[in-house]
């Protein structure tokens, strides 16, 4: 086979399209950040907090419908044992968006956080926050290694190309546009790449159906014809794998801060929460294409096209069966355009696994424990080094070529056995701690290593209940990852009633008490505004130990909230710092955007939590 010359030419130009959308985008950051107080790390990282909701439709829905989801999908679709009946991404994905909509969208937007490990931060300190976000880095490097792996195997099958050439160059050009911009350019190169995807996968499923070498997929569905039917079936040895799979896959997604990026860059949690909804049905829609060729492949009667036998799974080639039917079941200058959609997939998920992982290296671990005081220069330059090293990292991993789909499984165990039942508990259990955190994490971590993962070679060490021996070996027939997850959410809240009854008792010594485990009931609101800060507080601290750091405040009492505060606080002399909130004259509070005191988008950073941390340390000491 030849180098495809159309072929190249149309990725080549597919490419300047996207880096031309990138600079473009950079541009529009610059300006953005004229006149714009905001630190840099809320600019680079949530682009100001400014993203507008068709944009934020377009880039919530272009992170999830990656090469992995595209490639994925028709991969499950068309191996033997599998089927559609396996192929649950798209749905998933779907229910992932309803539940953050729902659940985490308005809380994490309306406390301003910066990324998902604020919460941890704030509540837990920087040693358990800066141990989980070493683990949300390496889902995110994953990510970026299986996007590329679904665009080296496209490109190399389609055009040709070195697979080592295809990845680097397209790791390159995402590298580049993401350093350029941040999230204007992946949100602005995300349109762009989702039309394409929609466009150009859709231009081919009608000649791969219509294929002389295909058999009608309605005939195929439910019958043996060159191989298993493509529907697929779970049967009862394998429910509760395929429960654990649908869980993973969509409960994991809420694990990733590729999703919370999203909802914390909208301009308000309304917003958000309507980006969420509005996604869903879009991702839906974007995972039929590859449902339809996966269900072609497998209705394929390899023999006969110029790929001949043994078919594709024979071969071990299951994993390229989206590039392989492009090449084989369409024109020559149809398939061409398949590979723009796999490459604007890859893109459009690559370049959010690199601002992921650098907004989490940035705001959880580097200006929180390396560099507490890094100026906005110093920001701006790690910044654009951890993008660079989190590319090369995942683009150096894509030697491994295993099947995409482990790849996506390996990233949603993390997210799914550890992160996400963290999330939820100090999200939504007042009685959480880091006692519990530290103990939840054990309990998951060693429960999921000790139930092993054939896939990577880890031997199986507790039989869950169901537990068989197939060929020699032991396999897991029990929902392994939800019973991991449900361990890390029920040994956390138990370990953390648990050290804030000893402390509470005097059990055990208060010098001993590191993570500030005693439980304490919540306050009412308490508006506290001074020169650095304006913010509703709905955590642990007292108005008494605001007070503490300013003794020089005034209580003001033309302000309400619902419930009313403790105590509102503001400063004596009424001075301002140049873009911080203003007092307005009919006693509410207004921020830059307009936001009122009582409003959902009035809410508190990490800035504001680490005052009231100096405030609560310096109390607590008298």
């Amino acid at each position: 086979m030849s180098l495809n010359i159309l072929g190249v030419v149309v990725v080549v130009l597919f490419y300047l399209l996207v880096l031309g959308t990138g600079i473009w985008a950079s541009m529009k950051s610059k300006q953005a950040q004229k006149g714009n107080h905001a630190n840099q790390t809320e600019i680079v990282l949530l682009g100001s907090r400014r993203i507008s909701l068709v944009v934020g439709v377009f880039t919530m829905t272009a992170t999830f419908v990656g090469g992995g989801f595209l490639a994925g999908v028709a991969e499950v679709v068309y191996t033997p044992n599998m089927g559609l009946a396996w192929a649950v991404m798209p749905v998933t994905a779907a229910l992932s968006f309803l539940v953050g909509g729902l659940f985490f969208a308005k809380p994490m937007r309306d406390r301003a956080y910066v990324t998902m490990m604020d919460p941890f931060q704030i509540k837990y300190g920087n040693l358990i926050s800066g141990l989980l976000s070493v683990a949300l880095l390496i889902t995110d490097i994953i990510w970026v290694t299986g996007t590329l792996i679904a665009l080296g195997s496209t490109m190399s099958v389609i055009l040709d190309l070195s697979y080592t050439v295809c990845i680097w160059i397209s790791a390159a050009v995402a590298i580049i546009y993401t350093l350029a911009g941040g999230l204007y350019s992946v949100a602005y190169t995300d349109i762009i790449q989702l039309i394409l995807i929609f466009f150009s996968l859709w231009l081919c499923v009608p000649f791969i159906l219509m294929s002389p070498h295909s058999a009608d997929i309605t005939k195929t569905a439910f019958n043996f014809t060159y191989q298993d039917s493509w529907i697929g079936s779970i049967n009862k040895a394998r429910a509760g794998r395929w429960i654990d799979n649908f869980l993973l896959l969509s409960l994991g997604n809420l694990g990733y801060q590729d999703f919370h990026q999203r909802i914390l860059s909208a301009s308000s949690s309304a917003t958000a929460r309507i980006t969420c909804f509005t996604a869903i049905p879009l991702i839906m829609i974007a995972g039929i294409p590859s449902v339809l060729i996966g269900a072609a492949a497998a209705s394929t009667d390899w023999n006969m096209t110029m790929y001949g036998s043994p078919s594709p799974d024979e071969r071990g080639e299951a994993s390229q069966i989206l590039p392989i039917a492009l090449q084989y079941l369409t024109p020559q200058y149809i398939s061409v355009f398949g590979i723009g959609a796999i490459a604007a997939a890859v893109m459009s998920s690559m370049d959010s696994g690199l601002l992921s992982a650098t907004s989490i290296f940035i705001s959880s671990i580097y200006t929180t424990i390396l560099r507490t005081k890094a100026s906005d220069c110093e920001i701006r330059w790690v910044i654009r080094v951890t993008v660079v090293l989190v590319g090369l990292a995942g683009t150096s991993l894509t030697f491994l070529k295993n099947s995409i789909l482990f790849f996506w499984i390996l990233a949603s165990d993390i997210t799914y056995t550890i992160m996400f039942p963290q999330l939820i508990c100090v999200l939504f259990f007042d009685i959480s701690n880091g006692y519990g955190s530290i103990m939840g994490l054990v309990v998951g971590v060693l429960l999921r290593v000790l139930s092993g993962e054939p896939s990577i070679g880890l031997p199986i060490v507790i039989h869950l209940p169901g537990c068989t021996l197939e060929d020699g070996e032991y396999v897991q027939c029990s929902p392994v990852r939800t019973i991991c997850m449900l361990s890390t959410i029920l040994s956390t809240l138990l370990f953390s009633y648990l050290a804030s009854l000893l402390f509470n008792k005097g059990l055990i010594p208060e010098k001993w008490n590191i993570f500030k485990a005693k439980i304490q009931k919540p306050p009412k609101n308490i508006v506290v505004v001074n020169n650095d800060v304006i913010a509703t507080a709905w955590s642990h601290y007292t108005a008494a130990q605001a007070s503490h750091l300013l003794p020089s405040i005034q209580p003001r009492a033309d302000l309400t909230t619902s419930p009313p505060p403790e105590r509102i606080i503001v400063p004596p002399d009424g001075t301002w710092l140049e873009g911080e909130p203003q007092p307005l004259c009919g006693g509410g509070v207004q921020g830059m955007a307009g936001v009122t005191h009582d409003s959902p988008d009035f809410g508190y950073g990490p800035a504001f939590q680490k005052r009231l941390h100096r405030v609560q340390a310096q109390s607590d000491h008298g």
